[in-house]
């Protein structure tokens, strides 16, 4: 999968994504943005609660299970020091319908510990490199 962002001055950022849907994000104006797009860490956690629901929709489904609502409402805890990323994650899936309770249980069990790519995700070992003026850096971080 490849995406592209763009920089649009201040903090500003934006892209398509590989599906085609536009994304732009920015900072607050405390730290010099312009609070005109998400946060990236507010759509970290929209990233893990939309995989997660997706999976656990498609695993009821295939129970031959149909959820009448279903919403998540989560609460990410974050490191007090840079980089202040997410220590915590906690989730709280609240769904409504005929469902008994054991096949949900499995449902949830399934994506937090086999199918959310996004969750799993955070634990990625990510390596960077660059180029400046369209020369290709020579180190890779």
């Amino acid at each position: 999968m490849d995406t592209s962002i763009k920089w649009n001055g201040k903090m500003s950022f934006s892209g398509s994504t590989p599906s085609g849907h536009e994304v732009k994000m920015d900072a607050s104006e405390e730290v010099g943005g312009e609070n005109t797009g998400a946060r990236p860490t507010e759509l970290l956690l929209h990233a893990v609660a939309g995989c997660t629901g997706i999976d656990i929709i498609s695993i009821l489904q295939k129970m031959r299970l149909n959820p009448s609502a279903f919403e998540m409402d989560l609460t990410g805890t974050r490191a007090e020091d840079h980089p202040k990323r997410f220590t915590a994650i906690h989730i709280h899936y609240k769904l409504e319908g005929d469902l008994p309770e054991e096949k949900v249980i499995r449902a949830i069990q399934l994506s937090k510990d086999k199918y959310c790519s996004v969750s799993q995700s955070l634990n990625a070992e990510i390596t960077a490199e660059y180029s400046i003026n369209g020369v290709k850096g020579s180190k890779t971080m």
